[in-house]
């Protein structure tokens, strides 16, 4: 039963990572604007994953990990909105943000069904996955095509903040296995 849940964790993943490469042409053409929302919906659907987290795990590392989730990408999530208030600007939806939201909820409904060890495990190794296809795409896609500088500036110290979650999740993958 793990073993089938695990794969579920890691078939969703890599529906992400796959549609991202396939479409990385069409990324690379998104908008700064277009960026921006997609990178406002991965951070808000890493937050519900946390939420998530926090109300069916008890592992201590899995809620600590949560923790930090809600707070970096919330501080992220505000950092950005008034970015895009400085600029009178708003996020635009587009295909690769509607295809985030869509997989997430796929994924948050095979979350809901798992209960204890599963469920823990298939969190934080969603994380590690989801991480390492978000900062990939933020970083050789995203940030080489955004126009404006101060908009640049937040998805590097974005970035920087989330390859730290990248290297956090794959220390509780590896303290969940012990």
């Amino acid at each position: 039963m793990r073993r089938m849940k695990t794969q579920l964790a890691s078939a969703l993943v890599a529906v992400l990572v796959s549609a991202a490469a396939a479409q990385a042409q069409e990324a690379a053409d998104l908008n700064d604007l277009e960026i921006a929302h997609v990178a406002y919906t991965a951070d808000n659907i890493d937050i519900r994953y946390a939420h998530l987290a926090r109300a069916l795990s008890e592992d201590a590392t899995v809620r600590e990990f949560a923790e930090t989730m809600i707070r970096d990408h919330t501080a992220v999530n505000e950092r950005a909105l008034a970015l895009l208030d400085k600029l009178e600007a708003q996020p635009q939806d587009n295909f690769l943000s509607q295809a985030l939201v869509a997989q997430s909820t796929e994924n948050i409904a095979a979350m809901v069904k798992l209960t204890g060890s599963e469920f823990d495990r298939h969190y934080i190794e969603n994380e590690l996955e989801y991480h390492k296809a978000v900062n990939g795409l933020v970083v050789d896609t995203f940030i080489p095509n955004i126009d404006n500088a101060e908009v640049k500036e937040l998805f590097q110290a974005a970035a920087a903040i989330f390859k730290a979650h990248e290297v956090h999740a794959e220390n509780a993958v590896a303290s969940l296995e012990k």
